[in-house]
């Protein structure tokens, strides 16, 4: 019956919510933007799945705004910042190097770009058919060194 469990919880975290093939993004990360809501520029310092559609994070210099693809124009220009490009791609298939119980694959779900770091969302936990009290959000945002490319 573990076992049954592990083959449930392990196809779970590798089946996207996007189907077959992941979306095209509409703008990349560190892109100049315009939002359309603000009337402001900014870059995309992130790009997560959520609500069946990508929602990018954009820094406008004293806040970070949150923004589906309608609400931004992209430039086409990439902001200049002296950070390394990010180790993982969105959907690209990990392993939790520090998660100690259950399947440890997971997708990537999301990428932002924390005090000059690249961190990661991935799925922590699956989701349970009751209300949990402790979990209240099943998503984090994961280190480099916590995660191990899974070659496919």
């Amino acid at each position: 019956m573990i076992e049954l469990i592990t083959a449930l919880e392990t196809s779970w975290y590798l089946s996207p919510s996007w189907g077959q093939t992941i979306p095209p993004v509409e703008v990349n990360l560190l892109e100049r933007v315009y939002l359309r809501t603000t009337k402001t520029f900014g870059y995309c310092c992130g790009i997560q799945w959520k609500h069946e559609t990508w929602l990018y994070s954009i820094d406008c210099g004293k806040e970070i705004l949150h923004a589906t693809q309608n609400q931004i124009i992209g430039t086409g220009e990439l902001e200049t910042l002296n950070v390394q490009k990010p180790a993982f791609v969105l959907g690209e298939r990990v392993m939790l190097c520090s998660h100690d119980k259950g399947t440890k694959q997971r997708l990537i779900l999301g990428i932002g770009l924390v005090n000059n770091s690249w961190f990661y969302l991935v799925e922590l936990v699956s989701p349970t058919l009751t209300q949990s009290r402790t979990i209240s959000n099943r998503f984090s945002l994961v280190g480099e060194k916590s995660l191990v490319r899974v070659n496919v």
